[in-house]
C-alpha cells in the first residue's frame, strides 16, 4: 500500500495564499469595459473559482510526489511502484478538476491525453474525457447567434434545431436550413470564453511554473505555450456555414463498430480512408487537423504548415521506412534534435546487442531528458504528434494494422515531394517524370512494407505453432521423449534468424 498523506498546515497556508494571487492576477490581467461589466464581472469571479480549485489540484499533487517518493532510491522497484500508484491518483485527481471547471480545463485533459510521451496513467485516465461533452441549453446558444448573425435569425434561417448533433468542449454543432433550402450545420460558440481564455491560460501557465519550482526536470512551459497557441486559433471563427447532404450520417462516429456491423460497413475501410485523408492533408497540402474527434463534423484546430517544415517531414518519413540513418540524423539536426538522434538505433544489420542497449537507453530516460527533448521540437511537429497520437488510437480501435498508417504515409510523403506542376513554367514531360519517379519510390517503400509485414506474420506463425504443439503434445509415460523432441525441433527451425532478418 502507498502511503498516504495529509496536508500539512504550512502547506495549506501557503495553497490559500496562491488560490488568492492566482484569481487576483488572472483578473487583474482583465481590462474592463464599462459597457460589457456584467459579463466581465461574471467570468472574473468564476476564473477565480477556477483558478482556486486548480491551484489546489496541483499543489496537493505536488505534495503527494514529495511526501510518498521521499526517501525512496530512483532505481528501486518500490520507487517504480509507487511512482506508478502517485502517476495514478494524480491524474485521477486532475480528471476530477477538469470535470469541475469545464470548457479550456477539458480540453487541456483532452490535449495531455493525447500525447504518447506521458505516463500511461495520465493518457489512459484523461482520456475519458474525450467522450464527455455537456451541451449548452439553446438560450444561451441563441445568444450567440443573434450577437452575431443579427436580432432576427428568421432572416437567415427556415429552421434552426435546437438540439445540438454534437457537442465538444468549447462548442456545439446544430442543424439547421437556409433560406435558400440549404441544410446546414452551424457550430456555435459556448458564450463567454474569451474571457475565460485569458484567466484560464494565465492560471495554467502559473502552475506550469510553480511544479517547475518544486520538480526542475518537470518543465511544463512547452505544453502551455502550444495548447494556447492552438486553442487562440480555435476561437477565432469565421461566419460561415458547412454545407451538407444526408444527415442521417451526422451522428455516426468513424469509432462505432455497433453501427459500422448494422451499416455492414468495413471497418478497415473505414481506417484506410480516415488515415489516407489526414496523410493526404499533412504531406501534400501542409495542413494540420490538430483536434481530430470520432465525429465527422469536429472540425476545431487546424494549424498550417511551414513549407520547409512540410518537405522536411516528408523526407523523414521516408528516412525511416528506408532506414536511411544518416538522412535521418541530418533531419534531426535540422528539426534542433540532433543530440537526441542515434544512428546504431536506426541503422541496418542492428546486432542483438546494439538493440539490447537501446532498449535499455530508453528504459533509464528520465523526465529530465524528456521535457529537454519536447522543448527542442519545432512547434509544427508538436501539433503533428498530437495528430498522430489520437489517429493511431482511432485506427487502434478500428482494428487497423501498422501497416495502413505506415502505407499510407509513404504513399503521401512520396507524393508530397514530388514537384507541382505549374503550367506557366514546367513542361509537360518534366511533370510527367517526377511523377513516374514519386510513383516507383512509393512502389519501392510498399515492397519494403510488404516484406516487414511478412516477417511479421511469420513470428506469429511461428508462436501459433508452438503453442499448438504445447497444447496437443501432453507427455505420457513412453511418448515424454518425444514430446520434448518435437518441442524443440520446433523451436529451432522457427527461432534461429527470424529476429536478425527483420
Amino acid at each position: 500500500m502507498r502511503r498516504m498523506f495529509k496536508l500539512p498546515a504550512t502547506a495549506a497556508k501557503t495553497s490559500v495564499y496562491l488560490l488568492t494571487a492566482a484569481g487576483a492576477a488572472a483578473l487583474a490581467s482583465q481590462t474592463i469595459s464599462p459597457t460589457h461589466v456584467p459579463e466581465e464581472i461574471r467570468a472574473g469571479i468564476s476564473g477565480i473559482v477556477r483558478s482556486s480549485r486548480a491551484v489546489w489540484t496541483i499543489a496537493s499533487t505536488v505534495v503527494d510526489y514529495k511526501y510518498s517518493l521521499h526517501g525512496l532510491s530512483e532505481d528501486s522497484d518500490d520507487y517504480r511502484r509507487v511512482l506508478s500508484e502517485v502517476h495514478l491518483c494524480s491524474a485521477r485527481r486532475i480528471l476530477q478538476l477538469c470535470e469541475a471547471n469545464k470548457g479550456f480545463y477539458v480540453k487541456a485533459g483532452q490535449f495531455v491525453a493525447a500525447l504518447r510521451q506521458v505516463p500511461k496513467e495520465y493518457s489512459s485516465t484523461l482520456s475519458s474525457l474525450q467522450d464527455q461533452a455537456v451541451p449548452f441549453h439553446f438560450k444561451a446558444i441563441k445568444e450567440v447567434l443573434t450577437s452575431s448573425l443579427g436580432p432576427d435569425l428568421s432572416e437567415i434561417f427556415l429552421s434552426f434545431d435546437e438540439h445540438p448533433v454534437a457537442a465538444a468542449s468549447i462548442a456545439q454543432v446544430h442543424r439547421a436550413v437556409l433560406k435558400d433550402h440549404q441544410e446546414v450545420a452551424v457550430k456555435v460558440q459556448y458564450p463567454g470564453l474569451e474571457h475565460q481564455f485569458k484567466i484560464d491560460i494565465a492560471a495554467m501557465s502559473f502552475l506550469s511554473k510553480f511544479v517547475a519550482l518544486f520538480f526542475p526536470e518537470y518543465r511544463f512551459g512547452w505544453l502551455v505555450s502550444e495548447f494556447a497557441e492552438s486553442v487562440a486559433l480555435e476561437l477565432v471563427y469565421v461566419a460561415s456555414f458547412l454545407i451538407l447532404k444526408g444527415w442521417k450520417f451526422l451522428s455516426f462516429q468513424v469509432d462505432d463498430l455497433e453501427f459500422m456491423i448494422d451499416m455492414e460497413i468495413e471497418p478497415i475501410q473505414v481506417a484506410k480512408a480516415l488515415v489516407e485523408v489526414f496523410a493526404e492533408m499533412i504531406f501534400v497540402h501542409g495542413f494540420v487537423h490538430g483536434d481530430p474527434h470520432p465525429v465527422l463534423l469536429d472540425h476545431g484546430i487546424y494549424k498550417e504548415l511551414d513549407e520547409g517544415f512540410r518537405q522536411d517531414y516528408c523526407q523523414l518519413w521516408k528516412a525511416l521506412i528506408l532506414l536511411d540513418a544518416n538522412k535521418i540524423l541530418q533531419l534531426g539536426e535540422r528539426f534542433g534534435v540532433g543530440k537526441y538522434s542515434s544512428k546504431s538505433a536506426l541503422g541496418r544489420g542492428m546486432s542483438a546487442e546494439d538493440r539490447k542497449n537501446i532498449k535499455q537507453e530508453l528504459q533509464s530516460l528520465k523526465m529530465e531528458d524528456l521535457s529537454s527533448f519536447m522543448e527542442s521540437l519545432p512547434s509544427d511537429f508538436l501539433t503533428i504528434l498530437r495528430t498522430d497520437g489520437l489517429l493511431r488510437s482511432l485506427l487502434s480501435k478500428l482494428g487497423a494494422p501498422h501497416r495502413v498508417r505506415l502505407l499510407a504515409y509513404a504513399k503521401y510523403a512520396i507524393q508530397g515531394l514530388s514537384p507541382k506542376s505549374n503550367p506557366e513554367s514546367d513542361y509537360a514531360a518534366k511533370v510527367m517524370f517526377s511523377r513516374f519517379v514519386a510513383k516507383m519510390s512509393y512502389l519501392q517503400l510498399r515492397l519494403i512494407l510488404e516484406l516487414l509485414e511478412l516477417l511479421s506474420w511469420t513470428e506469429q506463425v511461428r508462436n501459433s505453432l508452438i503453442k499448438f504443439l504445447k497444447q496437443i503434445l501432453v507427455p505420457a509415460d513412453d511418448d515424454y521423449q518425444i514430446s520434448v523432441m518435437l518441442l524443440e525441433l520446433a523451436k529451432l527451425n522457427t527461432d534461429d534468424d527470424s529476429v536478425q532478418s527483420r
